[in-house]
């Protein structure tokens, strides 16, 4: 798999396996997948990635800044998604992977992720990339008129911001 810049041409693929994720119900408490234009100006313009395989998408990791506040500059979430048809065969571990390294590069110190207790594959991978689980946010936000829990995940750098 070879790991590349996430690009406006990768995004119909990177939408799909988005809304592949949103199908799940365990993703994310999106209801659709957004414009490219809301997901571009959301989203760092550094430490946001592809997997390719074949000149395929098969995965996606970006993140986002957690406050506008300065003193948070290095803080971001972890948004990491990979296409259901290679799912389970270590593909979102090498690019979560990817995604801290690069992340580091550009001064990130510490990465945190917010995660459904319900989906253990995303809980597992990021677990194996050093992030500890520092507890859970009750009933933070409804889907589908049911309350859900989500889990609070960070990893703090040993390089950066030290």
């Amino acid at each position: 798999m070879r790991i590349q810049s996430l690009e406006l041409k990768h995004w119909e693929s990177v939408k799909k396996i988005y809304e592949q994720g949103i199908a799940t119900n365990n993703a994310t408490f999106q209801s659709e997948a957004p414009s490219w234009k809301e997901w571009d100006d959301s989203h760092l313009q550094h430490s946001r990635i592809v997997g390719i395989i074949d000149n395929e998408v098969v995965g996606w990791a970006a993140l986002t800044l957690v406050s506008g506040r300065c003193v948070y500059a290095g803080v971001a979430e972890v948004s990491v998604y990979v296409n259901n048809l290679f799912s389970g065969k270590g593909y979102g571990k090498k690019i979560l992977e990817s995604l801290v390294v690069i992340s580091e590069l550009n001064n990130i110190w510490t990465l945190t992720a917010g995660i459904f207790p319900e989906n253990k594959a995303s809980v597992s991978i990021h677990e194996k990339c050093g992030f500890k689980i520092l507890g859970t946010r009750e009933k933070i936000g409804q889907m589908n008129g049911q309350w859900r829990d989500v889990l609070l995940l960070e990893r703090r750098s040993k390089t950066v911001g030290i």
